[in-house]
C-alpha cells in the first residue's frame, strides 16, 4: 500500500484554511479616573455636566472591529452642572423626567473606521425616545497594559424631549448637546 504525503497533510491544511477570528478584549472601566459628561448652551454661553453613576460594558479591539461593543447605562438623576438652579430642573419632568425614566441607554451596533479613530454607531434611547448616535472613538493602549478611550458625539436634545414645552426655545437653550467619556480602561 503506497500512501500519500498529502494525507497526513490535509488536517493540518484544513485547519490553515479556516478563517482566524480575533476576538476584542472585554474591558473594566476604572471609575475613579474616568468622566462621563456632556456640553450645552444656555442663551449662546457653553455650560459643562457630569455624570457620577453609569455603568459601560466595553468590548474593543481597533484592528478587529466587529467583535467590539459598548452597552452604557446612566443614572440621569445623577447629572451635576456646578449650577443650583439647572441642576434641581434637569431631573424634572421637563428635562429628563428621572422619575419615569431613571436611566439612559446606549448600545452600539456597528463599528467602523474613519482614518484614525473608530465611528460607534448605534443608539441612544433617552425618556423612552430611541434615535440613531454615532459616536468618535480615540483608543490609546497603555505600557502598563490599560487603555484610554476618548469618546464624542453630537446629539440633537428635542428629538428625546428634553426641554419641551417652555424649554423648546433653541435660541435659549441649544438644540445641539455635545456628550463625552474619557475612559480609563483595564482588561477583565
Amino acid at each position: 500500500m503506497i500512501r500519500s504525503p498529502l494525507g497526513r497533510l490535509t488536517p493540518l491544511l484544513l485547519c490553515l484554511a479556516l478563517p482566524i477570528t480575533a476576538s476584542a478584549t472585554d474591558y473594566r472601566v476604572l471609575q475613579d479616573q474616568s468622566s462621563l459628561g456632556f456640553t450645552a448652551t444656555f442663551q449662546g454661553a457653553p455650560f459643562q455636566g457630569s455624570f457620577a453613576q453609569w455603568h459601560a460594558a466595553i468590548r474593543f479591539d481597533p484592528a478587529h472591529l466587529a467583535g467590539s461593543k459598548f452597552d452604557v447605562t446612566v443614572d440621569t438623576t445623577s447629572a451635576n452642572t456646578g449650577d443650583a438652579d439647572r441642576d434641581g430642573a434637569l431631573p424634572g419632568a421637563d428635562f429628563f423626567n428621572a422619575t419615569k425614566y431613571p436611566q439612559a441607554r446606549y448600545v452600539a451596533t456597528e463599528f467602523v473606521q474613519a482614518g484614525t479613530h473608530a465611528i460607534a454607531r448605534g443608539n441612544l434611547t433617552l425618556r423612552g425616545e430611541s434615535h440613531p448616535l454615532n459616536l468618535t472613538v480615540t483608543y490609546s493602549p497603555q505600557p502598563d497594559g490599560t487603555a484610554l478611550m476618548d469618546v464624542s458625539g453630537t446629539l440633537k436634545r428635542l428629538d428625546y424631549g428634553v426641554g419641551g414645552g417652555e424649554y423648546a426655545d433653541t435660541s435659549v437653550i441649544g438644540n445641539d448637546v455635545t456628550v463625552t467619556a474619557h475612559l480609563v480602561l483595564a482588561p477583565k
